[in-house]
This record gives C-alpha cells, structure tokens and sequence, in this order.
C-alpha cells in the first residue's frame, strides 16, 4: 500500500509554484502571456479571442497581457486586479503560476499569491530602478521566506538593451536584497513584449551571459524533501459515517480529516494531540483510494489513532519528538491589508491552520521602513504597511516560529463583524519564551 505515496512524492518534487509581481505598469501581466505564447501553453481558441481583442482595440499584434488579465474591469483599465491562477507545463516542469497586482491599492492580493509560492519573479522597469512598491513586494518575499527570488529587468527594448542601464538596476538590487536578508535573488534583462531572454536567450544581450527566465525556471531546485521537516497535522474535521449504526464495518470508526502540513506520518509512529499533549499513536491512515502506509505534506489524508483520544477541529497531530509549545501570545510581524488603521487595544479573531480564537492587539511594536529596511517606533499601522506586533489570545494555539515552518508558523488576523481577512501574519518569537528564556519544550511520554 506504501507504493503510491513514493510515486506521489516523485511527481511532486517538479511541481513548482510561482508568483508574479511588480509595480504599476512594469509588465507582469505581458511577460506572463509571453511565457505563456512562447512555451506554446495557450489553447488556440484562447490566442483567438485575444487576437479578436487586440484586433478591436487597433492593436497590430496580439496583446499577451490578455491570457491573464481575465477580469473585465482588469481589461478596461489595463492593469491586474485579482490574482491570476495559470498552470502551465514544459517538458522539464509543471507550474503553478499566480500572476499577482502591481498597484499599491491590491498588495494584499500579492501577499496571498507568494505565500505559497517556492518562486517569485519580480518586475522592475528598466526606465525607473527600485520603487518604493517594488522595495515592498521584496520585503513581501523576504517575510513570506519564498525561497527563490527572481528579478525580471523588463523593457531593457526601450533603454536600446543598454548593459549599463541593466548594471545599475542590479546593483540596486543587491543592496535591498542584502538589506532585507534575502538569500537567492537572481537578476534577468527581458523585453517580455519581444521575448528576449523569456523563454529563448536573446542575442541583443549580450552583456548577459546567463539563462533565460524559463530555463532559469526549469533548473531552480525543487522543495526540500518532507521526511527532513517535523510531522504536523492541522485536524480540519473528525469523520464519524452516519452509517456506522447499521454497518458493523464502521461502528468504532473515528477518523481525522485534514493535510499534512509538514514532515511524514507513518502507520505506527508515536503522536502527540495539541494543545491538550495527550499521546497515541497512528492506527491508519486512509484516503478516497484506500489506505496508506504513509502520508507526507502536502496530501490530504484521514488519521487513525490506536487509543479514544479527545481530538476536534483546531487540534494539532504532530510528532513526539521536538513537539511544538501551545502558547497564549504571540509575537509577530503583519502585512495589514485593511483600510482601517491597526491600534492597540483591537479585539479580532486568529486564525492559526484550521483553529480560529479571540485575540487583542496588546501592542504595536513598530512599522518596517523600506527605504531603511529597519523597523521603526509606530503607534499604529496602516494599509500595506509591514510591522510587528504582540498578541495575547483567549485560548492556545500550537505555533511555530515562521523560519521554521511556513505553514505551522503563519496566521491571519480576521474582522469578527464581518470575517474580512485584516492581516496576514509570520510567528517570530512567542512572548512566553522571551520572557521566560530558561523554559524548555514539554516533553512528552510515550
């Protein structure tokens, strides 16, 4: 039963989730429909009707920016407004791509489409350098730990393919890349209009020695291997059949339905039930297609546990060893995504893998500077602005510091009115151990 997991797991390794983003106008939009058209992932009908567009719009050749730009009110003001989903393949590579909003008003929507992102491919015009907007998506990045840092020099056409003008460009970005801790930010000359450098090398480029974004795309090293991480289960919903009365196949069945977050499970392994740290072990493990030997992140699966432990939606399934700390305050940093300003004293809902609890803002401990890269004394945050921030819940939530697990380390901040997302969140250091450094993590028995 074993073998479709490895297989699984083999299929995975060259899946590769990527982000587009950039500031107003820099040509994501463009650049994606040129990957697109040029790597021959566009169905014939879709390149007709953009043809028909561009054709009614006076435009000789074909606007690519129109493969993504799928809302009306994103093709009657020429720019992204949600974030753009695309899958397309090579024969190296399958992707997940997300082609995100430039415009300040949506950072909100980038931070949604690099928070699972292993890549992101960042547009900066060749004409204008380093924004203030292009400095925050870096920051976005840099917080977000996206793992690979792409930096599309676009419209490198209209500087007449100057290497100077590229030069500068990419020293500027190697000093906000160091600013910001950023460890893999690579460096590309494109006209995604002309196609140069996109998918094929570009000869009018000759001070660029290196790949194409795509082939730059194919080579980037897959994710890290899942057995290497912690197991952590987030239970989204325990699975009693409404059956089990009148079928005796399933009278004692009690299953724990979720996705793997981290690491690898297997049938037998010691686990740990958080918060309330009572231990069992794995009984079985069971899907749509039958059971398992193992499971790893990110398959959605159902728990069996060998002993009757009281386990419901929010609890966490994790591994015995180096077991994560329930904790009641967090400390961490936030993009704040609302229009309203965040204060002290706010009272909203976290939201913590499948574990929603009341929470108030205890405090506002700054607001990063881009320009600096540093964070800065703030009494309040406003929209799109990136701060830390110390919270106190009503009830524990089983986090981990963000560097250590993306997922297990993330947290959303929610209106309780309305149940509109305000922020997104990164764990960094939990109030509890700061102030109580000598504090070790439980240990559980077995």
């Amino acid at each position: 039963m074993g073998a479709p997991a490895t297989a699984s797991r083999a299929e995975t390794a060259t899946l590769l989730r990527l982000a587009t983003a950039g500031s107003v106008d820099d040509g994501k939009s463009t650049l994606v429909g040129r990957l697109l058209y040029d790597s021959k992932s566009v169905l014939t009908d879709q390149l007709a009707a953009v043809e028909r567009v561009s054709r009614d719009r006076g435009l000789e050749s074909a606007d690519l920016a129109l493969l993504t730009d799928g809302l009306r009110a994103e093709r009657e003001q020429g720019i992204t407004i949600d974030v753009a989903y695309r899958y397309f393949a090579t024969a190296r590579r399958s992707f997940i791509l997300a082609d995100c909003p430039g415009h300040v008003q949506y950072t909100r929507n980038t931070v949604t489409g690099a928070s699972t992102a292993d890549a992101v491919v960042l547009l900066v015009d060749a004409r204008k350098g380093l924004l203030e907007q292009t400095r925050r998506h870096l920051a976005v990045a840099s917080l977000l730990r996206v793992a690979h840092v792409i930096v599309a020099v676009n419209k490198i056409d209209l500087v007449s393919f100057d290497g100077a003008v590229f030069d500068r460009v990419a020293a500027q970005v190697a000093d906000a890349a160091v600013a910001l801790g950023l460890p893999d930010v690579r460096t590309i000359p494109v006209s995604a209009l002309l196609g140069d450098n996109v998918v094929d090398r570009s000869e009018r480029t000759p001070f660029y020695d290196g790949p194409s974004l795509l082939e730059l795309l194919e080579d980037l090293p897959t994710a890290d291997d899942p057995s290497a991480e912690a197991f952590r289960f987030p239970v989204q919903v325990v699975i009693r059949p409404q059956g089990a009365a009148r079928d005796p196949r399933y009278v004692d069945y009690r299953g724990y339905a979720g996705q793997v977050a981290s690491g690898v499970v297997r049938v037998g392994d010691p686990v740990v039930v958080l918060p309330s740290g009572r231990t069992t072990t794995v009984a079985g493990i069971d899907t749509a297609d039958g059971e398992l030997t193992e499971a790893f992140a990110p398959q959605s699966v159902t728990l069996r546990l060998a002993d009757d432990v009281d386990v419901a939606r929010g609890d966490l399934v994790a591994a015995i060893e180096d077991a994560p700390l329930p904790t009641q305050e967090i400390e961490g940093t936030v993009c704040w995504l609302a229009e309203r300003e965040l204060r002290p004293g706010a009272r909203l809902l976290l939201k913590h893998t499948t574990r929603t609890v009341q929470a108030i803002v205890r405090d506002v401990v700054g607001r990063l500077d881009l320009d600096a890269a540093e964070l800065v004394p703030a009494e309040s945050l406003g929209l799109n602005d990136i701060g830390r921030v110390e919270v106190r819940l009503a009830s524990p939530v089983v986090a981990e510091h963000y560097a250590t697990s993306r997922r297990t380390g993330s947290f959303l901040l929610i209106d309780p009115h309305d149940g509109r997302t305000l922020a997104a969140g990164m764990v960094g250091d939990a109030l509890a151990e700061a102030r109580h450094p000598e504090q070790r993590p439980l240990q559980y028995a077995i």
